[in-house]
C-alpha cells in the first residue's frame, strides 16, 4: 500500500508538473505518440522508440524536450528493446539534462540505472549523476547480504539463505502493475521447466492476502507467492519500482538483476550468470 501511495503521489506530481509545461506544436505529437507507445506489439515498439529518441533530441531545449526524454527513458527498460534503443533512449536523456538542468535527482537516477544495469553509455558531467551511480553500487552491495523470512499464500514459511544449494529468483510485483502482468507467464513457464533443475522463484507482493490470492487463483500462477505486508522485504531491498528481479546462485550470491519487466530470453540470460543458461527452451 505504501508504494502504491507513493507511486500515485508521484503520478499526481508529474501530471501537476506537465500540465504547467508549456507544450509546444513540435512536443504535442512526441507526447501523444509516447502515451500510447505500451499500446503496441512488441515487434514495433523498438523501432518507435527507436524514433521518438531521435526526434526528442531534434527538439530546441525546453521543459517540454526534457519531461519527454525522461518519459522515454522509464518506458524503453520494459522488456528487451535491443541495446540500440537502450543506447539512443539513454543519449537522448544526457543530451537533455546536459542542455537544462534537472530540478530534482530522479532523471540523473534513471539515467544511472540505465548505464549501470543496462550497459549503456552517457557522456554527462553532473554530481547528481555520479551521487545517483554511487548510491545504485551501494545498494547492490547490500543486497549480496540481505536474509528474509515471509509466508506463501499456502502458509509455507520461505527463508533465503535456507535455500542454499538452489538458484533463487526473487521477483517484486504487484495486482495492478501492467509491466508485472506482461511477465508473469513467461515466469511461469521457466518456472515449470525447471524447478527440477533447482530453481525457485519466490514472487513478493506488499498486497492485501485476498487480492493476492484471488489474482493468482485467476491466472493460475505456479511458483511461490509470498506476502510482505508493511513492505519490510520490499525497504529491505530497497525497491523503487516494479517489476524488479534479483537472481542469487546456489552459493547465495547475487549475481543478476532487472530495473524493469523481463522477457522470457532475457530472464534465462539471468539464470544462466547462475549456472541455468545451457536448459535449451522453446522460443
Amino acid at each position: 500500500m505504501k508504494l502504491f501511495l507513493a507511486l500515485l503521489v508521484s503520478a499526481l506530481s508529474i501530471f501537476a508538473q506537465q500540465k504547467e509545461i508549456p507544450w509546444t506544436e513540435s512536443e504535442n505529437p512526441l507526447r501523444e505518440r509516447i502515451r500510447t507507445l505500451r499500446s503496441l506489439p512488441d515487434s514495433q515498439r523498438p523501432s518507435a522508440t527507436k524514433d521518438l529518441a531521435l526526434r526528442i533530441r531534434q527538439l530546441p531545449p525546453t521543459s517540454g524536450k526534457q519531461t519527454l526524454a525522461i518519459q522515454l527513458a522509464n518506458l524503453v527498460t520494459e522488456g528487451d528493446p535491443g541495446h540500440d534503443t537502450l543506447q539512443e533512449a539513454s543519449t537522448t536523456l544526457a543530451a537533455a539534462l546536459r542542455e537544462q538542468s534537472a530540478k530534482s535527482g530522479d532523471p540523473y537516477f534513471t539515467l544511472a540505472q540505465l548505464v549501470r544495469y543496462e550497459h549503456v553509455e552517457a557522456s554527462i558531467d553532473d554530481p547528481r549523476f555520479r551521487d545517483a551511480m554511487a548510491t545504485l553500487e551501494a545498494d547492490d552491495e547490500h543486497r549480496q547480504h540481505l536474509d528474509f523470512t515471509l509466508t506463501d499464500l499456502d502458509g509455507h514459511n520461505w527463508t533465503l539463505r535456507q535455500l542454499t544449494g538452489k538458484v533463487v529468483l526473487v521477483n517484486f510485483w504487484a495486482t495492478w502493475c501492467p509491466p508485472c502482468r506482461k511477465e508473469m507467464p513467461d515466469l511461469d513457464a521457466i518456472y515449470g521447466e525447471l524447478r527440477d533443475k533447482g530453481l525457485v522463484i519466490l514472487a513478493i507482493s506488499d498486497e492485501d492476502r485476498e487480492k493476492v490470492a484471488s489474482f493468482v487463483a485467476e491466472h493460475k500462477v505456479s511458483y511461490p507467492i509470498l506476502l510482505d505486508p508493511g513492505r519490510r522485504v520490499n525497504d529491505l531491498f530497497i525497491v523503487r519500482g516494479i517489476p524488479k528481479s534479483f537472481v542469487y546462485d546456489r552459493s547465495g550470491h547475487l549475481v543478476a538483476e532487472s530495473i524493469d519487466m523481463r522477457t522470457r530470453k532475457q530472464f534465462m540470460e539471468m539464470l544462466g550468470r547462475a549456472g541455468l543458461g545451457l536448459v535449451q527452451t522453446v522460443p
